[in-house]
């Protein structure tokens, strides 16, 4: 089991053992432009004109918590990125082809970076290659190698422009279908330093707003992978008071539909208490544990700058090909004037 690059950058599990890290250094491959408009490609495994379950998504969490569990390991220091592709399943030895004819690099060993004609750059991950460094390669057509023994995927990234393209992306992998709408499980408050839900009932101070939000694979996805989320490609949300007026119009929390967010973003898209499915904490690998991804709508809210009273928070999940899906969290603020922090005495710190 593996995981695949994030944001040029990616934590890679080998043979089930402790991930390493390794930062591929490919972007002066891909420096020039992409061109205006850039063609459609095939799967990279046989049939190529047929779509092919995806276990993981563009812009799903990858973390690598330092800490253990429980040791406040959600709160502590890591490793983590985007995932600056997609993941698709296939068995172990299954042949690799490019979707795209161009030039090899070999880099890292179990890895391939083919460079096209039009400025693109395709990095295909876990191979065993029968390539050779400078090779014309043929899409197709020309063999790049074999998915390598455990890891049951190609992870497959697009560099336009010297950055991460969405492979699922319309123009892009082809064909390529999904009616599985993705869903926001819940929308919550917490105070500040905190990842603990506030009761809705009674939210004073300052606070985080957070919705927890996911998807699914378009097509089953085999093994310990096929219950496991993906992430949406775009979470929006608003606000209004209950009887008043709107406090915040649709505002995008999260969009991945053509390129990631900078790594250094990555606690301000993503909330504390988000994790990667199989998720590390110190030493352990919890291979059997679907991940969970909470987003940041809104980390700063200050709540004595509205008037009390009751409020709806509006989220919204939505996939590359828009389906979508919206729920309602309705919030009750009751801040009480003449103390610190808007909180009775002594509830906040």
């Amino acid at each position: 089991m593996s995981f695949g690059p994030a944001n040029l950058g990616r934590a890679e599990l080998v043979s089930g053992s402790v991930p390493r890290f390794v930062v591929t250094a490919l972007v002066s491959l891909c420096a020039l432009a992409a061109p205006v408009t850039a063609s459609a490609y095939p799967w990279p495994v046989r049939p190529f004109n047929k779509p092919h379950p995806v276990r993981a998504n563009f812009g799903d969490p990858r973390t690598i918590f330092d800490l253990s569990l429980f040791t406040n390991g959600l709160l502590g220091t890591g490793d983590f990125q985007f995932h600056n592709g997609v993941d698709i399943a296939a068995p172990d030895g299954t042949p690799v082809y490019p979707v795209v004819s161009g030039t090899v690099t070999l880099f890292d060993g179990t890895e391939i970076a083919v460079k096209t004609a039009d400025g693109r750059t395709f990095q295909y991950f876990h191979l065993v290659p029968v390539v050779v460094n400078g090779e014309q390669v043929v899409a197709k057509q020309t063999l790049l190698g074999y998915i390598g023994r455990t890891f049951g995927h190609v992870h497959l990234t697009e560099i336009r422009g010297g950055r991460a393209w969405n492979p699922l992306s319309k123009g892009s992998l082809t064909p390529y279908r999904d009616s599985v709408k993705p869903h926001v499980t819940s929308i919550f408050m917490r105070a500040e330093g905190s990842i603990a839900p506030l009761d809705p009932l009674g939210v004073c101070g300052r606070v985080s707003v957070v919705a927890e939000a996911s998807d699914h694979p378009s097509m089953r996805v085999p093994g310990n992978f096929a219950t496991f989320p993906v992430s949406p490609a775009l979470v929006t949300w608003s606000m209004r008071k209950v009887g008043g007026g709107v406090i915040q119009a649709e505002h995008v929390a999260f969009d991945v539909r053509s390129n990631l967010p900078s790594k250094p973003d990555f606690w301000d898209v993503y909330a504390r208490g988000t994790y990667q499915n199989a998720p590390r904490f110190a030493s352990r690998q919890f291979t059997l544990m679907p991940g969970r991804f909470l987003f940041n709508l809104n980390p700063s809210l200050d709540t004595r700058s509205l008037p009390n009273g009751v409020y709806q928070v509006s989220a919204a999940a939505s996939d590359v090909r828009g389906n979508r899906t919206v729920a309602n969290q309705r919030f009750t603020v009751v801040n009480q004037a003449n103390t610190p922090t808007g909180c009775p005495d002594g509830t906040r710190p």
